[in-house]
């Protein structure tokens, strides 16, 4: 996932870019920078649906201007493009050094929304939470190899599952015109949303090559088409919007620092190192190199400088995304330089104001569409890694998972549940996706009690190729 799954189904290679040799070397595209674009494009775009999503999410939850949003979705292009440069380029002592796309995870979507609407803590908040469990997660990057065998596929997948579960509440929301619309639940809006539903849906089934990679973005633009043929755009912002601006740290403010909120979203982050990891191990299989515990330190110190790097510019956690990890699999490129023009992209785009208002101009019901795929696909990646998991022979795991996903829908299904509990702990007990992940851990080493470092190793690759599978 990590972030958690992530939306898009598995990329195919871009059709009129030169196919790369087998070895997938950096001379494979040395001198051809036409074939470096393509590619790296090719990574940005296959990400981007699931990109722009959170950023949407959070801002609409929060109810800002839509002038702010598309600040918020600027932010996340151009932190994304640093912290994927910080990634596959590298800096010393940070940095994988290998071709890895970084973007904001989902993990922290519903925490994060919790925490903004949390009196005393709100947008500053947020991003004083960020920045702490940034630091939290590059002081705490040798430590996480110790921390892997507190989370095997039945602790993992069963929060990957809440976690989707938890976002498919936003699809449903948006697919009916978006909470708080006069328009809520019109004819109108459910067919939008059907009709990006159907498209994605066929260009998955019948698509090739790159159309078939990028069928979520592809369905959110035709879905915008119709909508503005049905008069549901509005481009004014589009229009006033400029073409080019920097983004600008701390632009809502400078952060504060609540220790609930930090506390939340340094939970969050140990389970983003711990997906991380997993994907860092298939990536260094599917690269044929080395990882030994140096350099996979030095990705998951960069994972953590990502997400300080995130709440400095006005954004959230970040991580590496699944499906560029499956395309450098499909492609058979991979060298790190196709990663850092990806990054050299994002920046660009991040820097494009008049294209983030483009973004936020989308209807909800348009997007509504799109993610009740992308937010249906980060719940199936949970089930696929839980498809691993011995149930037959080991009927604890059924308890491990069955009281943990009753604990992550408390307040999806109770909102008032924890009413009566101290103000202070609100929102750490209105996150679903912690109290599963509280609720798994502990019932894990309650039942399996504590694994070895190299099960849990050869647990986290396999979790990593489900993650690639969707």
């Amino acid at each position: 996932m990590s972030s958690a799954a992530r939306p898009e189904p598995v990329p195919l290679s871009v059709t009129d870019a030169p196919p790369a040799p087998a070895e997938g070397s950096a001379d494979a595209v040395k001198g051809k920078p036409l074939a470096l674009g393509l590619l790296g494009l090719q990574h940005v775009l296959v990400m981007y649906a699931g990109a722009v999503a959170v950023p949407l999410i959070v801002g609409r939850a929060l109810k800002l201007p839509p002038e702010q949003v598309a600040m918020l979705v600027s932010a996340d292009l151009f932190a994304g493009g640093l912290a994927t440069l910080v990634q596959s380029w590298g800096l010393p002592g940070i940095g994988i050094r290998l071709p890895v796309m970084m973007g904001v995870t989902f993990a922290a979507v519903t925490p994060m929304v919790a925490l903004g609407l949390s009196p005393g803590i709100g947008l500053t908040g947020i991003y004083g939470a960020v920045i702490a469990a940034g630091l939290f997660a590059v002081l705490a990057a040798p430590l996480i190899g110790r921390l892997l065998p507190l989370f095997p596929p039945v602790v993992t997948g069963t929060i990957i599952l809440v976690i989707g579960i938890s976002l498919m509440r936003v699809g449903v929301n948006w697919a009916a015109g978006g909470v708080g619309s006069p328009t809520y639940g019109a004819p109108l809006n459910l067919a939008l949303a059907a009709f990006v539903l159907c498209a994605i849906l066929a260009i998955t089934r019948f698509g090739t090559g790159f159309l078939n990679s990028a069928s979520v973005l592809v369905g959110i633009v035709l879905g915008t088409v119709v909508a503005g043929l049905c008069g549901l755009v509005d481009l004014g912002h589009v229009a006033t919007a400029p073409w080019f601006d920097v983004v600008r740290p701390f632009a809502f403010g400078l952060p504060t620092f609540d220790g609930i909120a930090i506390l939340t979203l340094c939970i969050v982050m140990i389970v983003v190192l711990v997906e991380s990891t997993g994907m860092f191990l298939a990536l260094s299989d599917i690269c044929a190199e080395p990882l030994d515990e140096a350099r996979l330190i030095r990705g998951l110190r960069a994972d953590g400088l990502g997400t300080v790097i995130g709440g400095v510019f006005n954004t959230f956690p970040y991580t590496s995304f699944s499906q560029n990890v499956g395309l450098v699999g499909v492609t058979g490129v991979r060298t790190r330089i196709v990663a850092v023009v990806g990054g050299f992209i994002m920046l660009g785009l991040g820097l494009v104001p008049k294209l983030a208002a483009l973004v936020e101009a989308v209807p909800p019901c348009v997007l509504g569409g799109a993610g009740l795929v992308m937010f249906g696909m980060v719940g199936a990646t949970g089930v696929r890694i839980l498809g691993g998991v011995d149930f037959a022979g080991n009927r604890n795991n059924l308890f491990v998972v069955a009281v943990s996903v009753g604990f992550g829908m408390i307040p999806l299904v109770a909102p008032n549940f924890f009413k009566q509990m101290p103000h202070a702990l609100h929102p750490l007990l209105e996150s679903g996706i912690l109290l599963c992940s509280l609720s798994a851990v502990v019932l894990n080493l309650f039942f399996n009690g504590l694994g070895t470092a190299e099960a849990a190793r050869r647990a986290a690759i396999r979790q990593a190729e489900a993650a690639q599978a969707h």
